[in-house]
């Protein structure tokens, strides 16, 4: 079974920052990757279909798909973990979260939809989409 996970994007202000970052990462990496202490007990259903979804300035706004998680040994020696992406980001519908520190799981059911391509919603700042629908407006 297919899980997810969401993770606060600390010093992006915006989905361009990660983009950003993770291209410069490609300059010496096959793909991106992000290490974290904690290692996933359900790091296979992360690997098989699962998308991290990146907290931005207090919202998910954006998904990647996990490509494999690693067990791996940081500098001092400690357990911990080497989440691999696919390079591609997807904006989703935005989707307010409080502050959390680490990662969650997060259900597929549970999950924001993915923005549509061509719809114009892309091309709106990601805190006006979130307003517009606590409005009721969208």
């Amino acid at each position: 079974m297919t899980i997810h996970m969401v993770k606060l994007c600390v010093g992006a202000d915006d989905i361009k920052d990660l983009q950003d970052w993770q291209n410069r990462l490609l300059k010496t990496h096959e793909r991106p990757f992000h290490q974290t202490r904690m290692v996933p007990k359900r790091g296979a259903e992360l690997a098989d279909g699962g998308s991290i979804y990146w907290v931005i300035k207090g919202l998910i706004q954006v998904r990647q798909p996990i490509f494999e998680v690693r067990e791996i040994t940081d500098r001092g020696g400690r357990k911990a973990c080497e989440l691999i992406f696919d390079p591609q980001l997807f904006p989703v519908e935005p989707m307010p979260k409080r502050p959390f520190q680490g990662w969650r799981y997060l259900k597929p059911e549970d999950a924001p939809a993915d923005l549509k391509a061509g719809s114009g919603t892309i091309e709106l700042p990601s805190a006006l989409r979130a307003q517009l629908r606590e409005a009721g407006v969208w």
